[in-house]
C-alpha cells in the first residue's frame, strides 16, 4: 500500500531491529503507517550506518537477523502498518570483510565475482590497486607494517596487525616478503595514490566503497535477491533507492526493478485496488530540473520538497544585506557559482582524476573512429571534458550512446551556454561534440556507450563532492540554504512559486516523500526554521554577529569568514536549555572540524591542520563554556528572545506544509520535537523514545502535538490528502491551498511570519464556505472543512 505517512530510522548496534519493535506502538499511536528503515543488509564490522554493505542477500546480524526484521515487521501487520527499506545497489564496502571482494583479491580477473565490480584489469599489469597503506609500501615493510600469518582460511597479509587479506593460491608463502606481495592480484598502495590511480570505480571519493556493475544482470538478481524475496513474503511494502545517479543507466535499472516488483505483486495475488509496490529514489535535483518523467517510480526521497519550503520560508528582503554582509566579511566571492566551478576543478583533480583519466581514454577512442575528430590531441579532448564537468548545471544525463531521454536536453543547453567562458580558445567545439554524444546524435557503437557512461558516471560524484562537500562550506552567505540538494544561489521564492512547484507534484508525482529533515541534512530542520527567522530581521543579525566576533577571545587567527559560518551554526542549534553547555561545546568542536576540513582551505581530511583547528575549537570553548564568553553567550540568549515568535512561526509552517502538501510526509527521527542537529554524526544521535512517548500522552509538546493532529487528519479525511492541489490567494504573508474536491476537500492555511492574522480570518476573506477548524485555534496553521 502506498505509505501514509513514514518514520525514518536509523539502525546500527547500538539500535537493532528488536529496539524498533519496542516503539512501534508509539510510531502507531503518533501516525505514521510505515517504518522507513535505513539499509538492513550486512555491513561491516561497527557500520553506524549501514551503506558499507558486505552481504546483500543477508540481514545484519548486529542487529538481530532476519528473526528480528520478521518479528519486527508482525509487530507492524498487527497495526496495520508496514515497512519501506533502504538499499543501496551502487557500491559495497571494498573490504575483506565483504566475501565478492574478498574473492576478487584472492583470485584476481578470474574470480567469479570479477564483473560484479568496475575494475579497469588493463592497468597495474592485471591488478586490483589497493591504497589501504598509511605510508608507501616500502616504509611499510621496513616498519614491519606487513606480515604473513595463518588467517581463518589459509595464509594471508596482515596490515597493521588487525586486517588479514588473502593470498591468491600458489603464492610463495615464506622467504622475502616482498615476493609474495608481488604475486597477489592485488597491489598493496598507499593511500594518497588512490586518487590518482585507481582502476575501479569507487563511492565518490571513498576507497573503502567500490561501485557494483548493477546493470549485469547476475549483480542485479544477487543484490536483489533479498529485497525481492522480502517483498514477495509480505515483510517490505517498498524500496527507497540509494544513489540512483551512480548507476549507468538509471532507466533500465528502474524499469528492471519495477517489472519485478510488480510481476512479484500479481504472484501475491494483489487486488486491483491495491497500490504497486512504492518505489522512490535518493535523486537531487538541479535548478530547475525535474525527476524524469519516464521513470517508473513514485518519486524522489524529498531533497526537492525541503528546497522549496527553504526558499518559500526565507525573507527575500534579506539577500541583498546578507550577501553585502558576506562580501564583505569573507573578502571573498558573493556568487556561489563561482564558488561551485573552483570547487569542481580542483576536486576532479584532487580526487577524481583516476577515473577523469579514464573518461578520457573512452573518450580518445570514441574520437579515433572518425577523421574530423582524431585530428585532435588526447590533451584537448581532456581539457574539453573538463570544461564541460564544470559547465554542468546538473548531477549527470541519461543518455545511452544512441539516444538521449529529451529532459536531458535543458542541461546540455546550459552546459553549451557556459562553455564559452570555460574552454580554451577554439576549442569550444571539442565541447559541442562532446554534447552531441551525450545527445546521441551521432551514434558509434560500444565506444559511445563506453564514453557516455563514463562521462556520467563522473559527473555525477564530481557535483556532489564540489558542491554538497566542498563549496556548501566554504559559501557562507546564509548556511541554512546550503543544504542537500539545494542551491545557495537562490535564496528566497515566492508563493506563487511554491503554488506552482506543488500542483505540478500532485499531478505528477503525488506519491513521493516529502522531507525537511533526513539522515544526510547539513542542518537540522529547526536550526534552519530559527536561520528562516532571523532572515526577517537581518540587519540586526548583521549589526549583533558583528559585535559577537569581535568579542571573541582569541579569534584574531581565525579566518573572518570561518568564524561567521561558525557563528551562523552556533546560534542556529544553541540549545532551549543552557544547563549542559559543555555537551553542546563537544557537538560544535567536532562539526567545527568537519567542516574547517570539508572547506579543503584551511585544513582538510587529506592533510589535516591541527594547529587551526584547534584554534577553532578554542574559541568554541570560551565563547559557549568560559567566563570570557558570558556577555556574548547573554547577547545571544536576548537575541533569540526577540526573534522566538518568529521562530516559531516558520517552525510550524515547515511541519505543516510537509504533512498536508501533495506526498507522503517522512519524519525523521526524533524530529517530532525540535530538531537542533548539525551534520553527520550529529543528526544521528540517539533519539529519548520514552520521552517523546509521553508528551504524546500529555500533549506537551507544541510541534509533536501538531503532527499527531495532522496525520490523525491524514487518518480521517483520506481523500482530502490523496486529492488535487488548488491555491488560495491570502496575500504575501500566508499561504493557503485546497486538497481534494467537493465535500471532501479541506482548506489549509499557514502564516509564513509572525504577525500575520489569524488563519480563519484571513481564509474567511476570499472563501465564504469555511467550515470547522481542525487544528488548535492558537496555532499560527489552520485546516477548515468546507461547508457544502
Amino acid at each position: 500500500m502506498t505509505p501514509r505517512a513514514t518514520y525514518r530510522l536509523q539502525f546500527h548496534p547500538g539500535f537493532t531491529l528488536d529496539d524498533a519493535r519496542s516503539i512501534v506502538p508509539y510510531l502507531a499511536d503518533l501516525g505514521v503507517s510505515h517504518v522507513y528503515a535505513s539499509p538492513l543488509a550486512e555491513a561491516r564490522t561497527g557500520s553506524t550506518h549501514g551503506y558499507d554493505v558486505t552481504d546483500p542477500a543477508r540481514i545484519r546480524a548486529a542487529l538481530g537477523g532476519e528473526a528480528a526484521l520478521y518479528a519486527l515487521s508482525a509487530d507492524l501487520r498487527e497495526r496495520g502498518m508496514g515497512l519501506i527499506l533502504d538499499i543501496v545497489p551502487n557500491h559495497m564496502a571494498a573490504h575483506p570483510e565483504n566475501p565478492w571482494w574478498r574473492h576478487v583479491l584472492e583470485h584476481g580477473r578470474d574470480s567469479e565475482f570479477a564483473p560484479f565490480f568496475d575494475i579497469d584489469w588493463t592497468r597495474h599489469d592485471g591488478r586490483l590497486l589497493l591504497p589501504v597503506l598509511g605510508t608507501p609500501l616500502s616504509e611499510a615493510l621496513d616498519a614491519g607494517d606487513i606480515e604473513i600469518v595463518e588467517g581463518t582460511s589459509g595464509p594471508a597479509l596482515r596490515l597493521y596487525g588487525e586486517q588479514d587479506y588473502p593470498i591468491a593460491p600458489g603464492s610463495v608463502v615464506g622467504g622475502d616478503l616482498r615476493t609474495t606481495i608481488e604475486q597477489q592480484h592485488y597491489r598493496l598502495a598507499w593511500w594518497r595514490l588512490g586518487h590518482d590511480e585507481l582502476n575501479w570505480r569507487r563511492f565518490f571519493s571513498i576507497s573503502e566503497l567500490a561501485g557494483l556493475r548493477i546493470e549485469d544482470d547476475a549483480v542485479f538478481e544477487a543484490v536483489h535477491a533479498l529485497p525481492l524475496r522480502l517483498y514477495r513474503e509480505g515483510v517490505i511494502d517498498g524500496l527507497r533507492i540509494d544513489h540512483v545517479d551512480g548507476l549507468a543507466d538509471p532507466y533500465a535499472y528502474l524499469a528492471k526493478l519495477r517489472e519485478r516488483l510488480d510481476a512479484i505483486g500479481e504472484e501475491r495475488g494483489a487486488d486491483d485496488d491495491d497500490a504497486p509496490a512504492w518505489l522512490i529514489v535518493e535523486k537531487i535535483l538541479g535548478p530547475g530540473e525535474t525527476l524524469p518523467v519516464d521513470w517508473p517510480v513514485d518519486g524522489t526521497s524529498g531533497y526537492d520538497f525541503m528546497d522549496e519550503v527553504s526558499l518559500l520560508l526565507h525573507a527575500p528582503d534579506a539577500k541583498r544585506p546578507l550577501t553585502r554582509h558576506w562580501q564583505r566579511i569573507s573578502k571573498g566571492s558573493a556568487d556561489f557559482e563561482s564558488e561551485e566551478r573552483a570547487a569542481r576543478r580542483e576536486l576532479l583533480h584532487w580526487e577524481f582524476s583516476a577515473q577523469f583519466e579514464q573518461c578520457v581514454d573512452a573518450l580518445v577512442d570514441l574520437a579515433q573512429r572518425s577523421p574530423e575528430t582524431s585530428r585532435h590531441s588526447r590533451a584537448a579532448w581532456a581539457r574539453a571534458v573538463e570544461a564541460l564537468l564544470i559547465a554542468f548545471p546538473v548531477y549527470r544525463t541519461y543518455g545511452t550512446g544512441n539516444a538521449a531521454p529529451e529532459g536531458d536536453r535543458p542541461a546540455r543547453e546550459e552546459a553549451e551556454r557556459r562553455l564559452p567562458k570555460l574552454a580554451p580558445p577554439g576549442e569550444v567545439g571539442l565541447g559541442e561534440t562532446i554534447l552531441g554524444w551525450l545527445a546521441g546524435n551521432d551514434p558509434a557503437g560500444d565506444e559511445a556507450a563506453t564514453f557516455v557512461q563514463r562521462f556520467q558516471q563522473l559527473s555525477a560524484p564530481i557535483a556532489a563532492k564540489a558542491v554538497e562537500d566542498t563549496a556548501f562550506y566554504r559559501f557562507g552567505r546564509w548556511i541554512s540554504r546550503n543544504d542537500v540538494g539545494f542551491d545557495p544561489g537562490h535564496f528566497s521564492a515566492s508563493i506563487s512559486d511554491f503554488h506552482v512547484w506543488q500542483s505540478e507534484r500532485a499531478a505528477q508525482w503525488p506519491r513521493t516523500m516529502l522531507a525537511t529533515a533526513t539522515h544526510d541534512h547539513k542542518r537540522g530542520e529547526d536550526v534552519r526554521a530559527r536561520l528562516f527567522a532571523i532572515s526577517e530581521v537581518a540587519e540586526d543579525w548583521i549589526a549583533a554577529s558583528e559585535r559577537w566576533i569581535d568579542a571573541l577571545p582569541g579569534a584574531d587567527g581565525i579566518h573572518r569568514g570561518d568564524l561567521y559560518m561558525l557563528l551562523q551554526a552556533i546560534v542556529g542549534a544553541w540549545p532551549d536549555n543552557t544547563n549542559d553547555l559543555s555537551t553542546y561545546a563537544d557537538r560544535l568542536r567536532d562539526y567545527a572540524v568537519k567542516t574547517v576540513r570539508e572547506a579543503k582551505l584551511r585544513s582538510s581530511w587529506t592533510a589535516p591542520q591541527t594547529d587551526y583547528e584547534d584554534a577553532v575549537g578554542a574559541v568554541i570553548d570560551r565563547l559557549v563554556t568560559s567566563d570570557e564568553g558570558a556577555e556574548t553567550r547573554a547577547g545571544i540568549v536576548k537575541f533569540l528572545e526577540t526573534i522566538r515568535a518568529q521562530e516559531r512561526t516558520k517552525s510550524l509552517a515547515q511541519t505543516f506544509l510537509r504533512l498536508t502538501c501533495p506526498g507522503v510526509p517522512d519524519i525523521y527521527q526524533g524530529t517530532e520535537y525540535a530538531d537542533r542537529s548539525l551534520v553527520d554524526p550529529d543528526n544521528r544521535r540517539p533519539v529519548d523514545f520514552a520521552v517523546r512517548e509521553r508528551s504524546l500522552r500529555e500533549g506537551s509538546d507544541e510541534k509533536q502535538a501538531m503532527i499527531h493532529t495532522l496525520l490523525s487528519l491524514r487518518i480521517r479525511f483520506p481523500k482530502a490528502f490523496e486529492g488535487g492541489y488548488a491555491p488560495l490567494d491570502l496575500g504575501e504573508d500566508m499561504i493557503g491551498f485546497r486538497r481534494g474536491d467537493g465535500p471532501d476537500a479541506l482548506f489549509m492555511v499557514a502564516a509564513l511570519r509572525e504577525g500575520s492574522d489569524r488563519p480563519r480570518d484571513r481564509l474567511e476573506q476570499v472563501v465564504p464556505q469555511v467550515g470547522s477548524s481542525l487544528l488548535a485555534p492558537n496555532l499560527p496553521c489552520g485546516v477548515f472543512t468546507v461547508v457544502s
